[in-house]
């Protein structure tokens, strides 16, 4: 009984996080000189999945454009056939190494195809002209990435091997080791993105026990999806220190469990100013008339994903509805109470799942917004 128990505890980690750290930090503390490590990171052809590799350069890159383009074997991601496998790599957010340290990056990257077309997992490519289109309206963002931990079993990390916790209740921003299941990976993700210099403000246990969230933002136009993308590769990072899995899956357990979502702040100049609940209330009505479109770009599977979640239960809306309210956790849109009060900030959709890409999200709800509100401009002064 005793060794099966022992089996079971060790199927919860992963093997490699079972190795000798203190060996590890001995390599970690040797010195390195003025060169420089670079490691190149991007999603792969899943749309969810990240890659990342690393090469050495010469002296630490002052910017982004100190940073060479590289390649890839597109074959082995899904973003290629062999016979014509090389990716390009482009450079377009840099960060610091909370992992390798002293002057090493992390780069985020975009894909390019062999004709230098973005890649069809490369989303971020349509996501900034929409934002080069609206930068006058400083549409800002901030993003509530939930995530659940795993162990290496399957199961929600810390949950009983042979049955379930107890019911949802206590765990939400709870404290106690029968409540918080796995803050020491949580508060490390959280000081490796304040090292590396993503815009984190914020973190909390969630309903569901082994789920969390962190929040990142406010970000400006482009710059919410870069700041996402590398939050999340940190995560995973983090994660397989610690020898477990974070997923990004929108409904990881059936039955009467919290989902998890990405719920997306949004607010522009208008907005923000007084008066701006006027303006709110114009983008909401604008995202009202297009809920099936953004039902079906705020999961990577048309909505698949999220009719998991989106059932109307557990602090959800239904998929097949659109509906707003104050402070309403079970409506498409929220509008915070204190924004209702003040008359001004921003908006909550709440309908992104977990695992969305948020170049499709921020991109969709600006051209919705925004641009459409443009064009109906544009028409009827044309007649």
């Amino acid at each position: 009984m005793m060794a099966q128990t022992l089996h079971l505890a060790m199927a919860s980690v992963s093997v490699s996080s079972r190795l000798n750290k203190a060996i590890h930090e001995h390599y970690m503390s040797l010195p390195q000189g003025d060169l420089c490590q670079v490691t190149y990171i991007w999603i792969d052809g899943s749309g969810e999945g990240l890659r990342n590799k690393t090469r050495t350069l010469d002296r630490e890159p002052q910017g982004i454009e100190d940073i060479p383009e590289w390649n890839f074997d597109g074959s082995s991601t899904d973003q290629a056939e062999g016979s014509n496998s090389d990716m390009y790599l482009i450079p377009v957010a840099m960060f610091r190494d909370p992992f390798t340290l002293e002057s090493n990056k992390l780069v985020l990257c975009e894909v390019l195809k062999y004709n230098r077309l973005p890649a069809e997992s490369n989303l971020r490519s349509g996501c900034k002209k929409v934002m080069e289109e609206v930068k006058l309206y400083i549409p800002c963002f901030g993003m509530e990435q939930e995530y659940t931990l795993l162990g290496m079993d399957g199961r929600p990390y810390g949950w009983p091997q042979n049955g379930f916790p107890g019911p949802q209740g206590p765990y939400y921003c709870g404290v106690g080791a029968d409540h918080a299941f796995g803050r020491d990976i949580m508060e490390c993700h959280y000081k490796a993105c304040l090292y590396s210099g993503v815009k984190i403000c914020g973190t909390n246990a969630e309903v569901m026990p082994s789920q969390f969230e962190f929040q990142v933002g406010l970000c400006e136009g482009i710059e919410m999806g870069d700041h996402l993308w590398m939050a999340r590769f940190l995560l995973h990072r983090v994660c397989e220190d610690f020898g477990v899995v974070a997923t990004l899956d929108p409904k990881p357990m059936k039955g009467n469990w919290n989902g998890a979502g990405c719920h997306t702040n949004v607010s522009t100049k208008e907005m923000r100013e007084e008066g701006g609940l006027q303006y709110i209330e114009q983008a909401i009505e604008r995202l009202s008339k297009r809920h099936a479109h953004h039902i079906s770009v705020y999961d990577p599977h048309g909505g698949q994903d999220n009719i998991r979640r989106l059932t109307g239960r557990h602090e959800t809306s239904s998929i097949h509805d659109f509906c707003f309210g104050v402070a309403n956790r079970g409506a498409s849109i929220r509008i915070p109470r204190q924004v209702a009060q003040e008359g001004k900030g921003y908006f909550e959709d709440r309908r992104p799942s977990a695992n969305c890409d948020p170049y499709a999200v921020t991109g969709a709800i600006a051209r919705t917004c925004l641009l459409e509100m443009e064009e109906e401009e544009e028409e009827e002064e044309s007649t």
